[in-house]
């Protein structure tokens, strides 16, 4: 009976630390009075940006509209650095409609943005170095290509025609072509070293793919669906 209650006691403790660290941390209203969420990084130094609740689908749309994430949040006194978009941290927001991020982010978290139907706009810094993959599947209305200096992260669904990859991206996103049913040739730079898994899935009237020199590591599943 006593190891019955133990283990019933150790479950019901695992279960809330579980959910205590899906949860956001803090919630500060940005300038325009959008209230964001946060979970701590780097040993509470920076902050990451996060969803409302213990799961990405505790809340629906919880974002709408224009985000203008901060570069930094002032909390309790003290000052901290936005530095990076969280895991699923938007996902399933259908009502937002662009998102602005700041120079003091170096990195997107996978499925960040997956499934804001309604986003038609993302404005990143070259600051970003790192996007996670499918960071933007399901955003079926993006108008332009989404990039930085560093990666080659989504393409817009509705493109027709041959596309050359400008600048000097060092990778291309998993994900970052997926669903690009009017796409009928790519063009890789010799900067870009790895291709991520699904990169061309659903590309159903692609003829052709040109691969830059440079390229070191292809993703699975990169042609899936064609």
């Amino acid at each position: 009976m006593k190891q019955t209650k133990f283990l019933f006691l150790l479950t019901a403790l695992l279960s809330m630390v579980g959910a205590r660290a899906l949860a956001s941390d803090i919630s500060v209203a940005n300038a325009d009075g959008v209230t964001i969420y946060y979970i701590w990084a780097n040993n509470k130094t920076e902050l990451s940006v996060t969803y409302r609740g213990s799961t990405c689908n505790s809340y629906n749309n919880e974002y709408t509209g224009n985000v203008v994430i901060p570069e930094s949040v002032t909390y309790n006194g003290k000052t901290y650095p936005v530095t990076s978009i969280g895991l699923e941290a938007f996902s399933g927001c259908s009502g937002l409609t662009s998102v602005t991020i700041p120079n003091s982010v170096t990195s997107i978290g996978s499925y960040a943005f997956r499934d804001c139907s309604g986003l038609t706009s993302v404005t990143i810094p070259n600051s970003v170095t790192s996007i996670g993959g499918l960071a933007f599947s399901g955003c079926a209305n993006i108008k332009e290509p989404v990039y930085t200096s560093s990666v080659f992260a989504c393409m817009p669904r509705s493109y027709q025609g041959e596309y050359v990859i400008p600048g000097s991206p060092k990778s291309i996103a998993s994900g970052a072509f997926s669903g690009c049913s009017g796409l009928t040739s790519v063009t890789i730079p010799n900067s870009v070293t790895s291709i991520g898994y699904s990169a061309f899935e659903g590309c159903s009237n692609l003829e052709s793919v040109t691969i830059g020199t440079g390229v070191l590591s292809i993703g699975s599943k990169i042609f899936d669906y064609i």
